[in-house]
Order: structure tokens, then sequence, then C-alpha cells
């Protein structure tokens, strides 16, 4: 398939229903928001019945080499009970991280037209072997499974 405008644009959907279906698949009780102007792209009911909020974010196997995990332009403020969830396909890992660890873990844009828009790169590459890897202070939000967000509580 050709990297078409429409491939590409309809990405972001797909993998958020691929994460979603492997939510579902681990038991979660994920209910999908018809629109999508608050960055809220699932809401999970927890076992103690409290809901939480959660971003998915991807980045495509066709990303230029060495940005596989790097998230840009990411407009945030801390948020209780939200939690991003950052998949990138070429690498096939997830991160899941709180508002706060997001907030705490980015870096914000500090001049320009750009200030406060949000960044996290959570890879790193090797040139010589042509090979990205999870940077180490990232590793501890690396996650198989979704068991985050129905068992943590970061806000409190």
């Amino acid at each position: 398939m050709s990297n078409s405008f429409r491939h590409s644009a309809a990405f972001g959907k797909r993998i958020e229903f691929f994460v979603v279906g492997r939510m579902l698949k681990e038991g979660l009780d994920v209910y999908l928001p018809l629109v999508d102007d608050d960055a809220i792209d699932a809401v999970i009911k927890r076992p103690d019945g409290k809901f939480i909020e959660v971003q998915i974010k991807a980045r495509s196997r066709d990303a230029k080499f060495g940005t596989a995990a790097n998230f840009a332009a990411l407009r945030h403020e801390p948020r209780a009970n939200y939690w991003f969830v950052f998949y990138s396909e070429r690498m096939d890992m997830t991160w899941i991280m709180s508002s706060q660890e997001f907030i705490r873990e980015s870096t914000p844009t500090v001049t320009g037209k750009n200030i406060g828009i949000r960044a996290i790169q959570f890879n790193g590459k090797n040139t010589k072997l042509q090979t990205e890897h999870v940077r180490p202070q990232f590793e501890r939000y690396r996650v198989e499974n979704f068991q985050r967000l129905i068992l943590e509580n970061p806000d409190e």
C-alpha cells in the first residue's frame, strides 16, 4: 500500500482501534467518545467504579530513522485521572504515563510561537548499527499490558 495522504491521515485512528482492541482483550471496560475535542480517545471504568480518561498517541513504522518513539507538538496541562498511552509501531512497544508523569518527563518549548507545547522522546538510536532502543529513563513506563491504568492512582 502506498503511503498516500489518506493512508497516513487514517493511521492515528487505526492505531487507536488497535490499542483499544488490546485493552478489550485484557478485559478492560472501555468506552469510546464519538468526538475527540478534549484529547480523550477512550474512557475506562476501573474495577473500583472510577473512570479515567486516556489519550492514545502513535508513531508509524514509516517514521524517519531515530524518531520511532518521538512524540511532539502535544499541548497538555496536568489533569487528574488522565493517562497517555504511547505506541511505536516500528518498535512494537507501548508506554503508559499519567498526566503528571508526562509533565515531569516531557520537554516544553520555551521560545517562539509554540511556547508550552511539549515533546517526549522515548527512543535513542545507534547510527552505526542502524538500531533504535528505549532510552533507559523511560524503561519504567514501558508496558506489555494495561494494568497500570486500572491498578495505579498516581494522582493520590
